[in-house]
């Protein structure tokens, strides 16, 4: 049996029951070598094997490999559908077919971070990865400029690293050419975690604002407001 799990943000509390439980019923945690650290802390009597960034297929693979004659967990942070194993797990497992997979959800920082802010994610919303890894870049472009001209809240995922300290830069120009800069934008880094923070600016000065790659960044729409000091996008329900 593989599990795929969702741990959410990486902390306890933030884990749902069914990720807690299907962790305890296992006998091997396979996962990136961050998200393997968080759950060490909280499951030590577990054994673990973990592997870094860009070794996702060998991750997978080794994951239904160990799950044919034992109760692997494939644990990924968030949710295992975004941006996550899930797909991966499905893709490869022709080659396994007496392995039963088995997903479970977890919340993407998408929602565990608008709750920090507030209530950014009321109304529709798109999410995108800035990381040019597996898409490429005029695609991320385009989804942006689409996002942007039909006035959704944008949430970006991996908005910078090393090696792409501008882009998050060069996504608010995007935007910026159909939303005012007085847009109301935030974001919220380390959720859930340790050192974690949170801020709510304007999109003119999210684009001169440093972010990495552990930090989720919401983009308002052109009715997202501040209420109480929160970043709040209205639906509508007072105008019914």
């Amino acid at each position: 049996m593989l599990y795929v799990v969702g741990i959410g943000a990486g902390s306890r509390d933030g884990m749902t029951i069914a990720a807690e439980k299907a962790i305890i019923s296992s006998e091997l945690i396979v996962g990136y070598t961050k998200y393997v650290e968080l759950l060490r802390e909280h499951f030590p009597e577990k054994k673990y094997s973990s592997t870094g960034m860009k070794q996702e297929r060998e991750r997978v693979g080794f994951a239904l490999k160990e799950a044919a004659d034992k109760t692997v967990s494939l644990v990924c942070s968030g949710d295992p559908q975004l941006y996550g194993m899930a797909g991966l797990a499905y893709e490869l497992s022709g080659s396994y077919p007496d392995v039963e997979i088995k997903v479970v959800s977890g919340v993407t920082a998408a929602f565990s971070g608008g709750a920090v802010l507030g209530s950014p994610l009321t109304h529709d919303f798109a999410v995108i990865s800035l990381s040019d890894l597996l898409t490429p870049a005029e695609k991320i472009r385009k989804r942006l400029e689409c996002a942007a001209e039909c006035d959704m809240v944008i949430v970006l995922y991996n908005p910078s690293s090393k090696s792409r300290s501008d882009y998050l830069q060069k996504a608010c120009d995007i935007v910026l050419k159909y939303r005012s800069g007085d847009t109301v934008c935030g974001y919220v880094r380390n959720i859930g975690r340790e050192g974690e923070e949170s801020r709510i600016m304007t999109l003119a000065e999210l684009r001169n604002t440093a972010v990495d790659m552990f930090t989720t960044v919401y983009i308002g729409s052109s009715e997202t407001k501040v209420i109480g000091g929160k970043m709040v996008t209205p639906r509508g329900y007072r105008n019914v």
